[in-house]
């Protein structure tokens, strides 16, 4: 977690604190009323700044204990929440799925910061909030909401970077405000050569071949105030990747490139009528996944659509109690196969307080039906507040994944006969905190979780790859957050450290005599920490990131392994006020400075040192 500017009121990850006055970290009331018991991260915009120029990757890499599953600087990655598995960490944008509808996996590597004004992390599985696929947790992202002036506002920015293997980008952003109406419009543009130093097998330096990128993204929010407390809203989001995809150790060469493009459109109604709260939101996602290889004519293309609906009502009862009844609906198909899924059901959620907002409790319990599958899932989850600096937390939940298109349907290697993953996991924890405002502050927070699987999904093969059920895999660990702060005058000194120890094995197999018993899944690191340490003096902000990974297996008996890495990173950003209503954010960032030589995943070389440097322009009217 990362320290942040004196203006601005936390950016440590935290844990949710019930008081007289609760903070609202997401525009979600599932989360900022029905999930008291779990654990919240959220990402302070200071931090936001100074990824603006990079992606959902590298910023989760190095300032959350999730573990980022990256097959290069120029690959595809994936988030893994507690040691679960990519399929089961849910991306949701504004309350959306973005998981692909065939693959079941969401590609964080194409999710420009640039685009999102809000990130938490949601530890814990909650499938009777969010649905299939909530196992291991669910990163929120969020675009803010609209803000209506009568006087008539403009917010423009504009925003260029540069940095090593010929990396360029580029974003503006204009958003208007009437009475009545709200408009924002946010693109970018990125292009890289990312031909870095790598050593090979034969312990030869090479530079990276076949590795360009280039890609564009453009964001539309428009809302309306249809009357008081009354917004209508709509979000569209296109983007494009085009990228070549450079060839692992074990390959001479490589032509293969990939273009990824997505087209997202929401629709979104709130009413706020006295103690009631009315919404509904439609959506559709189209993912088009494009792969080349020349080298043996080769050519896929995966089209897929997801069309997201929820209608809800929320009602706040007597004292602060608090009860959500919503209906989602989520139809995906694969155009290519014909291939479709439909998913239903009816939830609901009731929250409490008590002796004065210390004690929250919050129930769940979701029906829901998935192609032949009936499932109930049930939940529950609360915290209590022991002191002003002291809160306990736990949360008990039924999870639940059923297998996604892909894993059943695709050619060659689907399996039809594939079982849905479930199970039940459990976590507990406490927060403690001082006061931010006194001269030396602490936050400490400690979280231990379990987590049982039945019919756990994997692929394995050889030439063709089929993914089979693991009769049972257990996952448990602790994770440990702490920040202690010290104020001197204009500056403030910060010592942040994150750790997670994970344990993730194989318990049960249908498998005889399987090798794979009591060893652990593989890329799921046991050790994951991150350091962080630095100053803010007036508008300057710097900071030293350290990042280790432990082991990760890559076999399912633990007989090949990547060794552990150590990354090293510097963050700097400086504000500088300019006359009416200006401002220019100067920032950089060098990673990776004592020049380590890793890898993520097996075979898939990571880049050394490189930077990063920009500036944002910023203008209000």
């Amino acid at each position: 977690m990362t320290p942040l500017f004196a203006q601005t009121d936390k950016v440590l990850p935290e844990v949710k604190v019930k008081g007289k006055k609760k903070e609202k970290h997401t525009n979600e009331d599932k989360v900022n009323i029905f999930v008291p018991g779990q654990k919240l991260m959220h990402i302070d915009s200071v931090v936001l700044q100074q990824y603006k120029f990079q992606t959902l990757a590298n910023l989760l890499s190095q300032q959350t204990p999730a573990f980022v599953k990256s097959y290069g600087f120029n690959g595809l990655a994936t988030l893994n929440f507690r040691g679960s598995s990519s399929a089961q960490s849910l991306v949701l944008w504004n309350g959306i799925p973005l998981q692909n509808a065939a693959l079941g996996i969401a590609d964080i590597s194409t999710l420009p910061v640039a685009l999102i004004d809000k990130i938490s992390i949601l530890y814990g599985g909650s499938s009777a909030l969010w649905g299939s696929g909530n196992v291991g947790g669910a990163l929120l992202l969020e675009n803010d909401l609209p803000v209506f002036d009568s006087n008539g506002r403009k917010d423009i920015s504009v925003s260029l970077g540069a940095g090593s293997f010929s990396q360029y980008s580029g974003g503006a952003r204009l958003a208007f405000s009437g009475r009545r109406w709200f408009a924002s419009a946010n693109g970018f543009l990125q292009s890289a050569q990312n031909n870095y130093t790598y050593t090979d097998n034969s312990n030869t330096e090479q530079k990276m071949p076949n590795s360009r990128l280039r890609s564009t993204g453009l964001m539309l929010n428009a809302a309306y105030l249809l009357g008081e407390k009354n917004v209508l809203s709509i979000s569209g989001w296109y983007q494009h990747y085009n990228r070549e995809i450079p060839p692992a150790l074990f390959e001479g060469y490589s032509v293969k490139n990939s273009r990824d493009q997505s087209s997202r459109l929401m629709l979104h109604w709130r009413k706020e009528k006295g103690t009631n709260t009315f919404y509904a939101k439609t959506s559709i996602i189209e993912d088009n996944l494009d792969f080349n290889d020349s080298a043996i004519s080769l050519h896929s293309r995966n089209l897929s659509y997801q069309s997201y609906n929820e209608l809800g009502w929320k009602k706040r009862l007597f004292g602060s109690h608090n009860l959500l009844v919503f209906i989602p609906l989520n139809y995906s198909w694969m155009k290519t196969t014909g291939n479709s899924q439909l998913r239903t059901g009816l939830s609901a959620a009731y929250a409490m307080e008590f002796f004065r907002s210390k004690l929250n409790v919050s129930l769940q319990a979701s029906g829901q039906v998935i192609d032949q599958y009936a499932i109930f899932l049930p939940g529950i989850n609360t915290s209590y507040s022991l002191f002003n600096w002291l809160t306990i937390r736990a949360n008990i939940q039924r999870s639940f994944r059923a297998p996604t298109l892909n894993e059943l349907y695709y050619t060659p290697g689907g399996n039809p006969n594939l079982k849905p993953e479930q199970g039940w996991s459990q976590d507990a924890g406490y927060s403690l905190k001082t006061d931010p405002d006194t001269k030396l502050s602490l936050t400490h927070d400690v979280s231990v979780f379990n987590r049982d699987i039945k019919d756990w999904i994997i692929w394995f093969g050889g030439a063709i790859w089929t993914p089979h059920n693991i009769a049972l895999v257990k996952s448990r660990g602790v994770e440990t957050e702490n920040m202690l702060r010290c104020k001197l005058g204009n500056a403030a000194i910060h010592l942040g450290l994150n750790t997670a120890y994970v344990i993730a094995t194989t318990q049960q197999s249908y498998a005889p005599n399987d090798s794979s018993i009591g060893k652990q899944i593989p890329y799921a690191p046991r050790y994951n920490g991150q350091m962080n340490i630095g100053v803010t003096y007036k508008r300057l902000y710097v900071n030293y990131n350290h990042t280790y990974t432990g082991y990760r297996f890559y076999t399912i008996d633990e007989s090949a392994w990547i060794e552990p890495y150590n990354t090293a990173n510097v963050q700097l950003t400086y504000m500088l006020p300019l006359p009416k209503a200006k401002s220019l954010q100067l920032s950089f960032q060098a990673n990776n400075i004592f020049n380590s030589t890793y890898m993520v995943v097996s075979q898939r070389p990571m880049p050394g040192i490189n930077f990063m440097a920009g500036a944002k322009l910023n203008v209000i009217n």
